[in-house]
């Protein structure tokens, strides 16, 4: 079985379970995830170590490629998808960490995507700047 195959699988275990996420959610989710490690400094990437983000880390990753992948759009895509709060990634991040899917660190909580970052407002910003924006 591919990765890829597993990986769907588990979504639709989680989604089966009375998951309120979209799968392309999970789906977004991991791709940010890879894409915001990708543009870590180069002196980060090769420490593994350093290469773990934190829950403020993806965050405002996941915020930055929806930006520039959806544009305006991207509270849209998020609303209907079900993600709505930023605490909403670190769900569907420890959904996937309980169904073997990513890893996480023993002091790595669901509570570190309480950012108190307005999600909407965010994801509506400007897509060329990395930093997320409105605040609550």
């Amino acid at each position: 079985m591919s990765q890829e195959t597993l990986f769907r699988d588990a979504v639709d275990e989680l989604r089966s379970r009375g998951s309120r996420y979209a799968r392309e959610a999970y789906v977004f989710v991991v791709a940010a995830l890879g894409e915001t490690v990708r543009r870590l400094p180069a002196e980060r990437l090769g420490d593994p170590q350093r290469r773990h983000l934190t829950g403020q880390e993806l965050t405002a990753g996941v915020i930055r490629v929806a930006r520039e992948e959806f544009g305006s759009f991207a509270p849209t895509v998020f609303h209907e998808w079900g993600v709505g709060r930023t605490e909403d990634i670190g769900e569907i991040v420890f959904a996937l960490v309980d169904a073997g899917q990513l890893n996480a660190r023993p002091e790595d909580r669901p509570e570190d995507f309480a950012t108190g970052i307005d999600l909407p407002a965010a994801l509506a910003g400007p897509a060329d700047t990395g930093t997320p924006t409105g605040t609550n």
